[in-house]
């Protein structure tokens, strides 16, 4: 049954599933898998959870199986830059076409579930039943890089089995859903751990990282911490980028070089690293030394402290949770300091705000406080009303950042800062990169 003539068709009906939002368990995604035969196990699967890091570190690992000669499909999640980038191959999203297609082999399936006693699929289900079957049957390529949406233990793409796994990092973001606790939010992201299968990871707090060890433990898997196994050195920040050396328990890469900004770049491009070599240790994969250090300087990540602007100097960053403000704020310390910095923010009402606005409120001269089409999205009132900052204004029209833009042009040490929501980075973004 074909339900869908076009693409805009289709991208209507998905958008649609929204109002099903979130719902943790795996029986529809079993479902679904089983009616499509089981493309989830025809994969050579890397998954990766965390709370932040997730996509750059995917970034630098698809990048750099390119540069070896490898293809390497990505599913990622949001989108910043257009919907169909959430199922990417080298890098570029799949046609129009292609998901059209997919969505008409997925569609009936999604309601004859709806039939059934688990009830309706949710719009990333069914994405993520998309992607699976796309790797299947549709474009086979020598790896597929999963990337978790909500957590791990229940997350949809938490089917999968995959070849080794990643955790990059945990911090407080979507409590209500995963627990208060740092050992609760890490029990969520280790369920994605399968027997036998190793893990990879950058966490670093002690009772967090304890809980990861446990269930590889528990899992027979074997477990390699970047903080424990690994030894950074040589760190300092680059005009466009970062430096580092690390040294790993089978290797010591000496200057290695970002084109990502950040000091937490180091430490996604590291993961990246650590799971090349697992790659090549297996042979999975073969990967020189060469080829490893041209992926990870020519990797690159939409909405990840990326410049738009030249004049004034305008970076986006999807700064969209606490921990994720406290990297933004160490990347403005180590490359602009003495600089005046003026931030446009908006964030979803479910996010720790007050604390975010707190620590831009330490480094910011200025900030424009907005919002944005979307249903969780705060007010820019209630922004406004958090903060305590002497220099502040807000507009609930997102048009009023363009201004805000335009009203720092004649400084010469300005330097704006568009952060808080993906999805609102991703709107402001679309019109500054026309």
């Amino acid at each position: 049954m074909r339900l869908f003539k076009t693409f805009d068709e289709a991208l209507s009906w998905i958008n649609g599933r929204l109002k099903f939002g979130v719902k943790p368990g795996l029986e529809r995604m079993e479902w679904l898998l089983r009616k499509l035969g089981h493309p989830e196990k025809k994969l050579n699967a890397i998954h990766v959870a965390g709370t932040n890091g997730k996509g750059s570190t995917i970034a630098f690992l698809r990048t750099v199986l390119n540069e070896a000669g490898y293809t390497a499909g990505t599913f990622t999640s949001p989108y910043i830059i257009t919907f169909n980038e959430r199922i990417s191959v080298d890098g570029a999203p799949i046609s129009d076409d292609e998901w059209t297609a997919l969505f008409n082999e997925v569609g009936p399936l999604v309601l004859e579930l709806e039939k059934t006693e688990f009830g309706a699929a949710t719009e990333f289900e069914i994405i993520t039943a998309c992607a699976f079957l796309y790797f299947a049957k549709y474009r086979r390529t020598d790896f597929v890089i999963f990337e978790t949406g909500l957590g791990g233990r229940l997350d949809s793409t938490n089917v999968v089995k995959p070849m080794l796994t990643v955790i990059t990092s945990i911090g407080h973001d979507h409590t209500a859903i995963l627990g208060g606790t740092l050992k609760e939010i890490a029990a969520e992201k280790a369920g994605i751990i399968k027997r036998g299968v190793p893990v990879i990871t950058a966490v670093h707090q002690r009772e967090a990282a304890e809980v990861i060890k446990r269930k590889a433990m528990e899992t027979e898997s074997a477990f390699i911490s970047l903080h424990e196994d690994c030894e950074l050195s040589g760190e300092r920040s680059l005009p466009d980028g970062e430096q580092f050396s690390l040294k790993t328990p089978l290797h010591r890469y000496e200057r290695i070089e970002t084109s990502l900004i950040g000091t937490h770049q180091r430490q996604n491009a590291s993961l990246a690293i650590l799971a090349a070599e697992w790659l090549t240790a297996e042979k999975h994969a073969a990967i020189s030394e060469e080829e490893l250090k041209r992926g990870i300087h020519k990797a690159g990540w939409p909405g990840r402290f990326e410049k738009v602007l030249n004049r004034p100097l305008v970076y986006i960053d999807g700064a969209h949770n606490k921990e994720g403000v406290e990297r933004l704020a160490e990347t403005i310390t180590s490359h602009f300091d003495g600089r005046n910095i003026h931030v446009c923010f908006s964030a979803l009402k479910d996010k720790p705000y007050r604390d975010m606005i707190r620590k831009i409120e330490s480094f910011a001269s200025s900030i424009h406080f907005t919002s944005f089409d979307f249903p969780r999205a705060e007010s820019a009132q209630k922004l406004f009303e958090q903060s305590t900052a002497d220099h502040k204004t807000c507009d609930e029209d997102i048009g009023s950042v363009f201004r805000y833009i335009e009203e720092q042009a004649e400084d010469e040490k300005a330097v704006v800062i568009v952060t808080g929501s993906l999805y609102f980075i991703s709107a402001v973004r679309a019109v500054l990169t026309e």
